[in-house]
């Protein structure tokens, strides 16, 4: 089975965290924490500034690791680190590869079609 590394931003403004929909490939539609693959030569924090630069156009401050998590796709193994960020100067997110977008307060993590892996996130974000 293929093995992929990415690494995923929990963008937090105040208590609110940014949730976005998956606009292209098997997981189309499923929400995630935005992010993506890391390249050869990048830290994970060098990845998740570059990925949330392409896909959302912002400028963001990396913050503390929350966790990895590990899941099993039917077509691939995901590892997937996540961090806490904030994004940078009053910045606000635009959707180039996503399919819609939201803020969540934390009474309503649960409101959005999470992707397996980034349940897995969301339940580590509710024991911090």
């Amino acid at each position: 089975m293929k093995s992929i590394e990415v690494v995923a931003g929990i963008i937090k403004d105040g208590e609110k965290v940014f949730a976005t929909q998956r606009g292209y490939g098997e997981q189309k539609g499923g929400w995630e924490f935005p992010g993506g693959k890391i390249e050869p030569g990048e830290t994970p924090e060098q990845a998740l500034v570059r990925e949330l630069k392409e896909e959302l156009a912002i400028d963001v401050l990396v913050g503390d690791f929350v966790c990895t998590v590990e899941h099993d796709y039917p077509t691939f193994h995901l590892t997937m680190h996540c961090y806490l960020c904030t994004v940078a100067g009053g910045m606000s997110p635009k959707l180039l590869e996503h399919e819609a977008a939201c803020w969540l307060a934390p009474t309503e993590m649960l409101s959005v079609n999470w992707l397996p892996a980034d349940v897995k996130v969301v339940a580590a974000l509710e024991k911090r």
